[in-house]
């Protein structure tokens, strides 16, 4: 019996999916495996038997990755579960941001008192006017999960569509729309477009990406939207071109204390996620994700140990163990195996960065002493015996 806990009011529709097999508890110190949204883990104490923790979203801010690992604890996100809810908001906020919709319902607002509605919006309706986004030049940077189907959107609205991703998988550019202009680096997307959109992860190269010096090489009258990280923007250079008119609007999911009194920036209240459809996508990955690494030891997308996958095991027993990536590791562990003379079956081995994943099929059950051979072994963190 596997129980698990969750920090977080989690989608029924993803807990449902738990089998026989495992139990909900409310006592941390009783659970195998967490679940959790946006509770804030990084003061938490985490129990020395806790297996796995899955983030029921892509953001892992809130989780405490790198303790995690050394406890030997696999963190799981769920990418690309939230991705329809997030292209179809950063839609929204393009047409925002070329229409002055949001200036137009507030001053709605302001005047709904009069008696008169109907005649002062006829007149006053004009200091909104905007623009189509038809026949605009869109630059999506980064076309993953939400770039590509966001860049595949504004094609069949009749936009002309620049995309920039050194790393895009063969997956993903073979569904991509034949006519989205694929650019070698970024200055070509800040150069061309009307309308940027930013949809890449937040790593050195690309922490305030949206500077000083790159909004320098945009066309004048630029709309920048952010659905993606926040700090991919400098703010104060954000705010600088927005009160030149360089920036005719920044649409951001990320308000702070910067962006949400900057006049120009039309802050939404991070909903890029919060879809009742996406909600459910994300528990369900979760759930399945927990599921398959408690019950077969296989890891699929880890934010801090490299996904390994053998399927079900069909052999008599599988170990599994997870460890620094130190030379001759294999070696040490295979030896060991094979001191009592059990034959393996499959063997499956993967490092991401200082840490690695070896997973062994075996003909039998290995002993405890063998098992406990493997855990005093150096740069081991943990051993699970799994069948």
């Amino acid at each position: 019996m596997f129980h698990i806990h969750s920090l977080n009011k989690i989608s029924p529709k993803g807990m449902a999916l738990w089998t026989d097999a495992y139990q909900t508890v409310d006592d941390l110190e009783q659970a195998d495996a967490l679940l959790v949204r946006s509770a804030n883990m990084h003061e938490m104490h985490l129990p020395n038997t806790l297996l796995a923790v899955a983030r029921a979203g892509a953001g892992v801010n809130n989780i405490p990755l790198t303790t995690c690992a050394e406890k030997g604890i696999v963190v799981f996100n769920t990418p690309g579960a939230n991705a329809n809810s997030v292209m179809e908001l950063t839609l929204c906020g393009m047409l925002l941001a070329c229409r002055d919709v949001v200036g137009g319902i507030n001053w709605v607002q302001s005047i709904k008192g009069s008696s008169d509605v109907a005649r002062l919006v006829e007149k006053g309706k004009s200091q909104f006017a905007g623009h189509e986004i038809r026949q605009k030049s869109l630059g999506v940077i980064g076309l993953g999960a939400v770039g590509g189907p966001l860049a595949n959107a504004a094609r069949g609205l009749g936009m002309k569509v620049y995309g920039c991703d050194p790393f895009i998988s063969i997956d993903a550019a073979w569904h991509l729309d034949s006519h989205i202009v694929r650019v070698n680096n970024r200055d070509e997307i800040y150069a061309q477009c009307d309308i940027i959109s930013l949809h890449t992860p937040l790593l050195d190269d690309t922490r305030k990406m949206i500077n000083a010096e790159a909004i320098a090489k945009m066309k004048d009258g630029v709309i920048i939207l952010n659905f993606a990280r926040d700090l991919l923007v400098d703010d104060e250079a954000m705010a600088q071109a927005l009160a030149s008119g360089k920036v005719a609007r920044y649409v951001t999911d990320f308000p702070n204390e910067k962006t949400a009194n900057m006049p120009g920036c039309i802050a939404i209240p991070h909903l890029g996620a919060s879809t009742e459809e996406s909600e459910d996508n994300c528990a369900k990955m979760a759930v399945t994700e927990l599921m398959d690494y408690l019950e077969n030891g296989n890891i699929k997308n880890s934010v801090n140990y490299p996904n390994c996958d053998m399927g079900l095991c069909k052999a008599a027993s599988r170990v599994t163990l997870l460890h620094r990536n130190i030379p001759n590791s294999l070696g040490q562990f295979t030896a060991a195996i094979a001191g009592e003379n059990i034959n393996i079956d499959g063997l499956m081995n993967k490092s991401r960065g200082e840490f690695a994943y070896t997973m062994l099929d075996l003909d039998r059950k290995p002993s405890g002493q063998v098992l406990e051979r493997l855990t005093e072994m150096e740069g081991v963190l943990r051993v699970r015996l799994v069948k």
